[in-house]
């Protein structure tokens, strides 16, 4: 159709609206199929050929330039039931970044349930692994290829999306870690560098001896990133990255000058390791750079020492700073141990080691996890620093590990006060306590806070009434 029988049927349109005859305003071809019949006849005629024109005929064709994708996936959780959505709207609203918007997610699919994606969409693979099909979804040019329902093999490792390669590459890892490490090792090199890089890193996994060979390979690779993670996961082995000759511009030498070394105690003496007092910032921030790129392995070699006797000779307490490095140092390179033996000092120490234990947090066990959170409730000096807290599990804080101290105290003093800086410390410290708590802790969290002060619908409150509603099994029926 052209331009002139466009504006023509829209003239009949316009005509039609305000009650007219349209005939003697029709094509010529038009009116050859209309003409014979009655005249009511004839609008009929002309306005089923005008609506088969507009609906039909003139549909405006697809951009080439778009593709077209399969459905969004089906994930293996239920959605959330539709009562719900308000209360998870509510909580995704109140946070800010898409760190604090993953962990909501995380809490309902504790509580066996997955967001509708019209309310959340996963950005990156830092999601729950349950959404693992609907980023790769995103992630897909071509929409045609399905991720299989086989095992991750070399043949079929072009068929897997990154994020469910990544999913089985992790389980094979921790179930078969020398076929996962196999994997990895003949198609890692074919892959751009941030893909390598987070394969490399599913290393962690059933880390052992055996992956060394692969792990030196590595210090050949194309990207920085790749080597230095390498390097830090040899350094969990024992493995030296690089030799120490102990000269001038030697990193190791140069961290080590910056710890004293002696001995205390006078029937049982022992060696100690103490921070050296630093003249300028200067030296601060170059002592901070060489625990950056130090390894612990390295470290301890210089000093003669095992890193169960460091750690063990390490004064706490001397140099807060110098504390909260050698715990990221003991975090990035330092064996199983060694970081279990970190955190159950940290522990014993009581108190102000909390603030130095979530440096720790991404690598200890869930057991660990869970006491040094409950160190840091019991004590208020550094409560805000909860809501730093990485690689935690949801729905498992009891009631009794608030009352167990003094956080619930200084929650109620918060929300009673008014204080602004307090007000807004107060709403990160529940929003995180709403990720960590059971349901029954929120539901009784929230009730002690509106006690205190706290609106009934403060937006703060959001995430704890999100958890108080699924409640349990009985939340889908």
């Amino acid at each position: 159709m052209n331009e002139s029988e466009q504006t023509g049927l829209a003239a009949m349109r316009d005509c039609w609206i305000t009650g007219g005859a349209t005939f003697d305003l029709a094509p010529a071809g038009w009116k050859a199929i209309a003409g014979g019949a009655s005249p009511d006849e004839q609008e009929r005629r002309l306005l089923a050929i005008a609506a088969q024109a507009l609906d039909v005929a003139l549909r405006p064709a697809a951009p080439t330039t778009l593709k077209r994708r399969p459905p969004l996936p089906r994930l293996v959780l239920p959605i959330l039931p539709a009562r719900f959505r308000p209360l998870l709207r509510a909580a995704l609203k109140h946070v800010a970044d898409a760190r604090r918007k993953t962990r909501v997610a995380a809490l309902v699919a504790s509580r066996g349930f997955v967001l509708h994606p019209m309310d959340w969409m996963p950005s990156d693979q830092t999601c729950p692994d349950v959404y693992a099909p609907w980023v790769d979804w995103q992630a897909s040019v071509d929409g045609e290829r399905h991720a299989p329902r086989e095992k991750l093999t070399a043949e079929n490792w072009d068929e897997f999306y990154p994020a469910a390669r990544r999913l089985a590459l992790a389980d094979m890892r921790r179930t078969d870690p020398t076929s996962a490490r196999m994997l990895i090792e003949a198609k890692a090199s074919g892959e751009p560098a941030e893909v390598r890089l987070a394969l490399v890193e599913l290393m962690r996994f059933g880390l052992s001896a055996e992956d060394a060979p692969f792990l030196k390979s590595l210090s050949a690779d194309r990207s920085g990133k790749v080597r230095e993670l390498a390097g830090r996961l040899l350094a969990r082995l024992g493995e030296h990255v690089r030799p120490s000759d102990g000269g001038p511009d030697d990193p190791v030498a140069e961290l080590a000058a910056f710890i004293t070394e002696g001995r205390s105690g006078f029937i049982r003496r022992r060696t100690i390791y103490t921070p050296a007092k630093l003249k300028s910032q200067a030296q601060e921030q170059r002592r901070a750079e060489l625990f950056e790129i130090c390894n612990l392995v390295d470290l301890i070699e210089r000093f003669n020492t095992t890193e169960a006797e460091f750690i063990a000779g390490w004064q706490f307490g001397a140099d807060n700073k110098a504390d909260i490095l050698i715990a990221r140092m003991v975090a990035a390179s330092g064996s199983e141990a060694a970081l279990a033996q970190m955190a159950d000092t940290l522990v014993a120490e009581g108190g102000k080691p909390a603030l130095f234990v979530l440096h720790l947090m991404p690598r200890l066990d869930s057991r660990r996890k869970r006491v040094l959170i409950r160190l840091i409730l019991k004590e208020t000096t550094y409560l805000g620093m909860i809501n730093l807290a990485e690689g935690i599990d949801a729905d498992w804080l009891e009631w009794d590990d608030l009352t167990n101290g003094q956080a619930l105290a200084a929650l109620r003093s918060a929300a009673g006060g008014k204080d602004d800086a307090a007000r807004r410390g107060l709403d990160d410290v529940l929003e995180t306590i709403g990720f960590l708590a059971t349901a029954t802790t929120a539901a009784k969290l929230i009730d002690d806070m509106v006690e205190a002060g706290v609106p009934p619908a403060a937006p703060s409150l959001g995430l704890l009434r999100l958890n108080a509603s699924l409640a349990g099994p009985g939340t889908n029926t």
